[in-house]
């Protein structure tokens, strides 16, 4: 969506207000000035939101989450133009902070959802999406090389920030073993949580055919330079499904709390692998299409409802260029 104003309307000042790891990731984008919002500060992250933009009054303000930490954010910064969700995506009193509102949209896509903010203030549309997140030079140099040891090979960034988003360790290991088969390098990727150091030791203490394990071992950027060199990504409801979608790499997502027509890989949703749609019956009584747009699910164990042999039916349709 920023990338959509940037190209449209290029004499417009945008300044992005952001949390602290996403900023690791887009905060050097050109054209764009960042305001770090860190919410482990507590309330004074609040203070110095309101200190840093209280000389400027924008002419839109698009409040672009339903959180109550996001709106009460947005009431610290002036706006002419306080735009916000439509009411049925109106949560957390979402709408005591905006004075307008986004045009509602049946069943749409996060990132459809963030485009209709554009949509409000004018903004032309365009044929695709694009993403352009800038990568340093010294990342793609350090991509390249692993790439070039590597040869082909796919990801799996096996773990959510929430455990009971994770797929089973074992399972993880038998489709690595068949990609391995298949004659493909399999490595690991995650970030610096203990939940993912965990992960990726309980996937290779059930196989031995991980190539390299890059958990905690890289910057957000690393990272992406790697997706983006990678043939595959395989992962749940997680960040690095969305990051190889923004680098054009394929991913199969593994979901069952969330429903992947609105949180899912954007371009490979054909390739997603969900029991969302009987586990929302099972515990609401009603399919996805009867209740609210966004409903979860909950539950430890969802995840065991993927079977390894579900995964492999979309690893087999990618193999065979589908």
């Amino acid at each position: 969506m920023v990338q959509r104003i940037r190209r449209q309307w290029p004499e417009t000042g945008i300044t992005w207000v952001i949390g602290k790891v996403e900023h690791q990731l887009v905060g050097d984008l050109p054209g764009v000035t960042f305001v770090v919002f860190d919410k482990k500060q507590g309330r004074q992250a609040y203070t110095q939101l309101n200190r840093q933009l209280a000389n400027q009054t924008f002419d839109a303000l698009l409040v672009m989450q339903v959180a109550l930490r996001a709106n009460l954010a947005a009431r610290q910064i002036r706006a002419r133009r306080k735009i916000g969700f439509d009411w049925q995506r109106s949560k957390e009193l979402h709408w005591l902070f905006t004075n307008q509102r986004i045009q509602p949209q049946q069943h749409a896509h996060v990132l459809d959802g963030f485009m209709a903010f554009a949509d409000a203030i004018g903004v032309p549309a365009e044929a695709q999406v694009q993403w352009d997140i800038p990568i340093e030079l010294a990342d793609r140099l350090w991509a390249d090389e692993q790439a070039a040891s590597l040869g082909n090979f796919v990801i799996i960034s096996p773990t959510a920030s929430k455990a009971e988003r994770n797929w089973l360790p074992e399972r993880y290991a038998q489709v690595a073993e068949y990609l391995h088969n298949q004659g493909k390098k399999v490595v690991l990727c995650g970030g610096p949580a203990k939940l993912d150091r965990q992960v990726a030791d309980a996937i290779q203490a059930h196989t031995s055919v991980i190539h390299t394990d890059y958990v905690g071992k890289t910057s957000l950027k690393q990272m992406l330079a790697l997706i983006a060199q990678a043939e595959l990504v395989i992962a749940p409801d997680t960040g690095p499904a969305h990051m190889a979608t923004a680098v054009g790499t394929a991913v199969i997502g593994l979901y069952a709390h969330s429903n992947p027509r609105r949180t899912g890989p954007y371009l490979d949703q054909h390739r997603v692998v969900s029991v969302y749609d009987q586990q929302v019956v099972s515990q609401k009584g009603k399919s996805w299409q009867q209740l609210p747009w966004g409903t979860r699910v909950k539950g430890q164990d969802l995840m065991a409802a993927i079977s390894v042999e579900m995964v492999l039916d979309k690893v087999n349709e990618w193999l065979s260029g589908g």
